[in-house]
């Protein structure tokens, strides 16, 4: 049996080969952010989430801890938290379970088949029960206005360099703020 270091680098190794964007946080194996694509056939599929994930010490004998960094509507996901509500990883967690499976099968089937009667967002839990239709529209709404064009810091900072770059190569440097410019014309004075 190895030890639970070297099954978090091997799960985490998994993780980042397979087709998931992962970005890790404070340099660390034990925190990450994961780039989620919602599931296909469901009013999640278009959108894109960044998972939060924390090992324990432990880990995997002890569940991660998994949050979703932007909003999103689901019965079992707290939706100013990002807290997720999931029996296979907050109680009936087993290290014969890693991250792919996370990432693979548990969150798209949690998103694929709420359960309305243990939620976090009450709201949603109920909206899905009374009117199915317009739980699935304000799931559409949520993916628009908070799970589209999700991006990693670093890309971020990638394109604002970018942006500056072009700024630079047109001449309009964003700090060219010279108070000493002369005008372009003449004023004339009454």
């Amino acid at each position: 049996m190895s030890s639970p270091s070297k099954r978090r680098e091997m799960d985490l190794m998994k993780l980042m080969m397979s087709d998931h964007e992962v970005q890790m946080v404070k340099d660390n194996m034990s925190e990450f952010n994961v780039k989620f694509n919602g599931p296909k056939d469901t009013p999640y599929e278009g959108g894109t989430w960044k998972v939060h994930v924390e090992l324990p010490v432990n880990y995997p004998y002890k569940s991660p801890s998994i949050g979703f960094v932007n909003r999103m509507y689901h019965p079992n996901v707290d939706e100013m938290s990002g807290s997720v509500c999931l029996d296979v990883i907050n109680q009936s967690w087993s290290p014969m379970f890693d991250l792919i499976n996370v990432f693979e099968v548990f969150l798209p089937q949690l998103l694929t088949y709420p359960n309305p009667t243990d939620p976090l967002n009450g709201e949603a839990a109920a909206l899905m029960i009374r009117d199915p239709e317009k739980y699935a529209s304000k799931i559409k709404e949520y993916v628009q206005m908070y799970a589209t064009d999700i991006r990693f810091e670093d890309e971020e900072e990638e394109e604002e360099e970018e942006e500056d770059d072009d700024k630079e190569d047109s001449g309009m440097d964003s700090n060219d703020n010279d108070d000493d410019d002369e005008p372009a014309g003449k004023m004339d004075e009454d």
